[in-house]
């Protein structure tokens, strides 16, 4: 599957691994065995750097994806919240179908009962299943 990228998608996920290397007394990350067990309809908080037009650097927002499914290596999931530095859009708003790997994972939690009727929605927005 493939990975958002800023180029094509205008968004892509920041690597929460690498910055825990970077930084390993201020970012805290949950275990790798909590990364990457996460079931269906869980909650997962990425890091999302998105294309702004009057910035030079992506912005970076934190925003919960709840899962609707596993793959090998990864996660499909769905946007449940709405990016701030953007206006509402149809490639990155709440309901996109977003792919994840546990390197992703920045904080976890248990499904809610509002991640139970966010996962049974229809995506707004499918991701390709395949290489484009």
């Amino acid at each position: 599957m493939r990975e958002p990228s800023l180029e094509l998608d205008g968004w892509c996920l920041d690597d929460a691994e690498q910055r825990r290397a970077r930084a390993p007394d201020t970012f805290i990350i949950p275990s790798k065995k909590l990364r990457s067990g996460l079931g269906r309809v869980a909650l997962a908080q990425l890091l999302f750097m998105i294309t702004v037009e009057d910035g030079e650097e992506p912005e970076c927002e934190r925003m919960w994806v709840v899962v609707r499914r596993r793959f090998p290596g990864g996660y499909l999931g769905v946007l449940d919240n709405d990016p701030t530095c953007i206006e509402k859009n149809h490639e990155l708003w709440s309901g996109s179908e977003i792919p994840f790997e546990p390197r992703h994972v920045i904080d976890a939690r248990a499904p809610t009962p509002a991640s139970l009727t966010t996962a049974a929605r229809t995506p707004r927005r499918a991701w390709a299943p395949a290489d484009d």
